[in-house]
């Protein structure tokens, strides 16, 4: 997880940290140390870019033809930069602010290391999502068993957690806070923002609080998968819109791009049965 990257042309490979009246804040914020200052690209700008652009896709594309490589990582015709039309260009076109807070608001407390433009090159950041808390951290060379602590903010603090769609893969998202200061992130891995979003606007059901049924149906499901080789010996309940209950069970391993990948779930009436799949309840 970091602060997201402009997308747009106007706002290509840029970002600004922003207060309510849009003034720049970044030499507000405390114990940041200086870095890049940036200005909207003009219309002419553009104009001369996405000529070279266009003259170095022509000259790509007949490298590919040649090469019958056609959609091959790399070539124009790969995964598009940007994907359907933005839901706010205000903040997606015209500018593009990665945190949106007054003095004192809750973005402005996110650290710096989360600014790509900022942090050492060798520093990764992944977001942790509790049942208590939301924590920021840090750690070096690829090892994350050496992970700092950065941030941390009470779930209490989060109003709602949204993807946003105007971004590469998808893979932006937005935390808006109780105060309305907001932060546009993004991760490498779109199954991780999944889980991002849904455990940040889901209910937890503690263990102790969990009905013998409801225990049945998952150590059930946790056996059979043991049968399989597959081990999870971290589960989560989080309660849907809907009321069914879905268990998320996790391995012991995170890796440094992705954070914690694969995992397994299981979806269960709260009477801990067969559910009637709703609307929201995988999301």
């Amino acid at each position: 997880m970091e602060f997201a990257t402009g997308m747009a042309a106007p706002v290509s490979g840029m970002r600004w940290f922003r207060d309510p009246e849009r003034r720049d804040i970044q030499h507000e914020l405390p114990d940041w140390p200086e870095g890049p200052s940036y200005a909207l690209r003009s219309r002419a700008d553009r104009n001369a870019r996405g000529t070279a652009r266009r003259a170095g896709v022509v000259s790509h594309s007949l490298v590919a033809l040649t090469a019958g490589i056609l959609g091959a990582v790399g070539s124009p015709f790969g995964e598009p930069r940007i994907r359907g039309k933005s839901e706010d260009p205000e903040n997606e076109v015209d500018d593009f602010p990665v945190m949106w807070a007054p003095e004192g608001g809750v973005a402005r407390t996110l650290p710096w290391q989360a600014d790509p433009a900022r942090r050492p090159e060798n520093v990764r950041t992944h977001l942790i999502v509790t049942d208590a808390r939301l924590v920021l951290v840090g750690f070096p060379d690829d090892d994350t068993s050496r992970d700092e602590a950065l941030w941390d903010v009470g779930r209490s603090s989060i109003a709602r957690a949204e993807r946003r769609k105007f971004s590469k893969g998808h893979r932006d998202f937005t935390i808006t806070f109780t105060d309305g200061s907001w932060c546009r992130l993004h991760s490498y891995n779109e199954n991780a923002v999944n889980r991002i979003l849904r455990h940040a606007s889901s209910t937890f059901v503690p263990s102790d609080q969990l009905t013998p049924p409801q225990r049945n149906a998952i150590d059930t499901y946790v056996a059979e998968r043991a049968q399989s080789g597959a081990v999870y010996p971290h589960g989560i309940v989080t309660r849907r819109p809907s009321g069914n209950l879905l268990f998320e069970g996790w391995s012991e391993s995170a890796e440094p791009v992705n954070g914690i990948a694969g995992g397994t779930m299981h979806l269960m009436s709260p009477e801990g049965g067969q559910p009637t799949l709703q609307p929201g309840d995988l999301d």
